[in-house]
């Protein structure tokens, strides 16, 4: 995967991630000014966590008198292809946004392989991450990335809009379809998707890969690894598949290809859609776009029988350290303050989202009840791409599943081409 990973997209999902990530746009934040004149100091920081980031900043600046933080915020695409190009030529920020894993352009293993980030595996919350975090936010046993929060892929409702379309969420496949036939009936398609964006191709793609992949095989990355199994020869066509029969049945608005991240919100948050398959993420936006509505996350059923269904929920995307940052002292605190308990919880808080710390005192938003219910009872699989052997493989699903949209591709033809990349290696 946001991203993202997802962002995982989810996973993330998002990153998403698939990728784990948010909307576009760059813009200019907080602060400002040159720091230096009367004892402050300026950090400098870029962030794909719009709609939560300003709130964390401001918090730092005021427990740090005289700390500017000058900062922007921009989506995982355009992030992704800035920051590598930023790190190798010295201007990057001292603080990033990076992907935990080795799932795409700006993940923890890419950018901590060529020395990009400051190894952080002395700072206090280090050794007290979980360890199903833990091996995504290190490279070869050194700490790169501060995971704060826990990210899920799922269907994210508009309650209002459900009420009014008489509809209830779908707990099975069969459901799932009915649902949609029953949504565009009545004018109200049931999802918005953004594939305009290509990281939020793969978001509905892996909803369904965690059930139809994984439900029977929890060691199908294992076997990925060892050569013993195939993108083109696994579930992962029947996942692909039911992606493909989700769009034929009118799960998703007219045009997906035509409609990007930040017009799949508009969709979802203000009704036109019942709601949109997203990484909890996508609920502070929600929110942001219609204060007045209500939305949760539901897993996005892919068999007939629920006791089966899994959710893609994983860590989310964190921030490193640039090793060669203007303000190295300036930028471990910010760090910290996002890694501490108050920093960590209104981070989660705004966007949705679980720590990713235990004993935080994090209350859990009603709109995630069911992703922690599901995190609780270990019925979750990390955003696919956080277990890839390289970057290349993401990207040839994203670019591929928005070919296979514009009738440019087949399934077969992409899962044979992420074949060919994960075989490629590292």
């Amino acid at each position: 995967m946001k991203t993202r990973t997802v962002p995982a997209l989810v996973a993330a999902a998002t990153s998403v991630a698939v990728l784990a990530a948010c909307s576009g746009g760059t813009k200019a934040g907080s602060g400002g000014g040159s720091g230096g004149s009367g004892g402050s100091k300026t950090l400098t920081l870029a962030s794909v966590d719009q709609g939560s980031i300003e709130d964390v900043v401001k918090a730092f600046e005021k427990a740090n008198p005289g700390v500017k933080v000058r900062y922007t915020t921009s989506g995982a695409d355009q992030y992704q292809q800035q920051i590598r190009t930023q790190l190798s030529s010295g201007t990057a920020p001292d603080v990033m946004s990076v992907w935990p894993g080795n799932g795409n352009p700006g993940a923890t293993y890419v950018l901590a392989k060529p020395g990009y980030l400051l190894d952080l595996s002395d700072q206090p919350w280090a050794a007290k991450l979980p360890d199903a975090i833990k091996t995504v936010a290190q490279y070869e046993g050194k700490t790169y990335n501060a995971i704060f929060g826990q990210n899920g892929i799922g269907a994210v409702y508009n309650q209002q809009a459900m009420a009014k379309a008489g509809l209830t969420p779908p707990d099975t496949w069969t459901e799932l379809l009915a649902f949609c036939r029953a949504a565009k009936a009545k004018g109200t398609p049931a999802f918005a998707l953004g594939n305009q964006d290509n990281w939020v191709t793969q978001l509905v793609l892996y909803a369904l890969v965690a059930t139809t992949v994984y439900g029977d095989d929890r060691d199908f990355d294992k076997k990925m690894q060892a050569g013993q199994a195939t993108f083109a020869k696994s579930p992962w066509t029947t996942a692909l598949d039911k992606y493909l029969t989700m769009e034929k049945t009118g799960c998703f608005q007219k045009n997906p290809l035509g409609t990007n991240y930040e017009a799949s919100q508009q969709l979802a948050a203000t009704g036109k859609t019942l709601g949109i398959v997203q990484g909890n993420w996508v609920i502070a936006l929600l929110k942001q776009k219609n204060p007045k509505a209500t939305f949760t996350l539901k897993a996005l059923p892919a068999t007939d029988t629920p006791s089966e269904t899994i959710i893609p929920a994983a860590a989310g995307a964190g921030y490193g350290v640039n090793a060669k940052a203007k303000n190295k002292e300036l930028a471990l605190k910010f760090v910290n303050f996002v890694m501490s308990p108050e920093g960590m919880n209104m981070f989660v808080k705004k966007q949705g989202g679980l720590p990713s710390l235990p004993d935080t005192g994090f209350a859990a938003d009603p709109s995630l009840a069911e992703l922690s219910k599901f995190i609780k009872t270990d019925r979750t699989v990390p955003f696919m791409d956080q277990l890839w052997p390289n970057a290349k493989v993401q990207q040839t699903m994203l670019s591929g599943l928005q070919e296979i949209f514009s009738g440019q591709s087949t399934p077969e033809k992409v899962l044979d081409e992420m074949d060919a990349d994960y075989k490629a290696g590292s």
